[in-house]
């Protein structure tokens, strides 16, 4: 698993995610199972881990443990396993099924669910994504249903950098795929030879943040009317003019970072991920979220603090945030000098952690926040604290 991908912030991550273990998990990013077998370690065996991942490469990395499954999706559909979860928890329990096979597709959320199965139960009905009132609460039926902790550890894993094939550095002269799913959709080929300029420099300036993107996506455009670009080799000799002379890889790796979240459809993807897990997780459950540039980490932010990544507060009538989770670190754990050391790919990551917000009814708990009237729904906050983290910064 480690020569797969090296899992960062190990320890702090699951030591901020397990609170009972008893219960049930998810792994929302499974890659090479390090933060998987962590998290097993720590689960007895009535516990319950739920992995997801959309690169077929990472299958093969499932550990056979019959408490695990391994999911073959995008974690956008988190919520509708959840429905799975939940529909299925009435069934007898115990006993293995066999390696049944089921699968949500990455178009709409539903269809056959695929991956190793290992000894769990098969669901019941399958449910679909709520697009409706989601951002605003956070509530749903069954909500001491769900999972107990999610964690997410986003970005790209070190295989997928290091493979040359799968097109996400320049470092290697290969095709320009970029897909995190090989099974389908647009490649970065694709996007370079469609987009207009104007679509270019909105890419390059909003996803990679690369200073002179209307520039670039101009040189783009030049190279392209002369021979496609279709490697990481063209893309580069066509940026040569504006790439600067110093630190010429870091102005290309952000670069590639824009391409790949536009061919990964990144933002949307953790937009619904943040919205289902926070719909999925039991009060008093933990959302643990490592991210690894600003763009990701801002909409990681905002959601824990508004229920919204776009930071917008929705308040009601006593000017309370209509928020689901609160945050546990109010400031983002980082790895210590030892780890970046040891894995250079670790020093840009950051760790928030936040708990599922408890709804209750008015006139119990002095925790509660109240207001007027007998029988409203209030937001019960959870006392819960992080781990020993010990690198904190703003």
């Amino acid at each position: 698993m480690s020569l797969y991908h090296t899992p960062v912030m190990l320890s702090e991550s699951v030591e901020a995610l397990i609170t009972n273990p008893q219960g049930t998990y998810a792994d929302a990013t499974f890659g090479g199972g390090g933060h998987t077998a962590a998290i097993l370690s720590r689960l007895d065996p009535r516990g319950k881990l739920i992995a997801f991942d959309r690169d077929g490469d990472a299958l093969g990395n499932a550990p056979a443990d019959p408490r695990f499954t391994l999911i073959h999706n995008n974690f956008r559909f988190i919520e509708n396993y959840c429905r799975l979860l939940v529909s299925s928890a009435g069934e007898k329990k115990g006993g293995d099924k066999g390696n049944g096979e089921r699968e949500i597709s990455e178009g709409n959320g539903e269809g056959r669910e695929t991956g190793r199965r290992s000894g769990s139960e098969r669901g019941g009905s399958k449910g679909k994504s709520s697009e409706g009132d989601s951002r605003r609460n956070g509530e749903r039926e069954g909500s001491e249903a769900g999972f107990d902790g999610i964690l997410a550890d986003l970005g790209v894993s070190s295989h997928q950098f290091d493979t040359p094939e799968r097109g996400f550095s320049f470092r290697f002269d290969a095709p320009l795929d970029m897909r995190m799913n090989r099974e389908g959709g647009k490649t970065a080929a694709d996007v370079i030879a469609n987009a207009t300029e104007e679509e270019l420099a909105r890419i390059l300036s909003l996803y990679g943040e690369v200073e002179n993107a209307g520039r670039a996506a101009r040189c783009i455009i030049e190279a392209r009317s002369k021979k496609p670009i279709l490697t990481t080799g063209d893309l580069t000799a066509a940026l040569e003019r504006v790439t600067p002379k110093a630190a010429p890889h870091k102005y290309l790796a952000k670069v590639c970072q824009a391409l790949r979240i536009e061919v990964n459809d990144e933002m949307r993807s953790l937009e619904k991920f943040l919205d289902g897990a926070a719909r999925s997780l039991r009060p008093g459950g933990r959302l643990v979220v490592i991210t690894y540039h600003s763009l990701e980490d801002r909409m990681v932010k905002n959601f824990i603090k508004t229920g919204r990544t776009d930071g917008v507060e929705e308040k009601d009538i006593y000017g309370r945030v209509h928020a689901p989770l609160e945050a546990v670190n109010r400031k983002p754990i980082t790895p210590s000098e030892a780890e970046i050391s040891s894995n250079t790919r670790s020093r840009s990551a950051k760790l928030r952690v936040a708990v599922k917000k408890e709804w209750t009814e008015s006139g119990g708990s002095k925790n509660e926040r109240t207001g007027n009237g007998s029988g409203k729904k209030e937001w019960k906050e959870s006392g819960m604290v992080a781990g020993k983290n010990k690198k904190e910064e703003q």
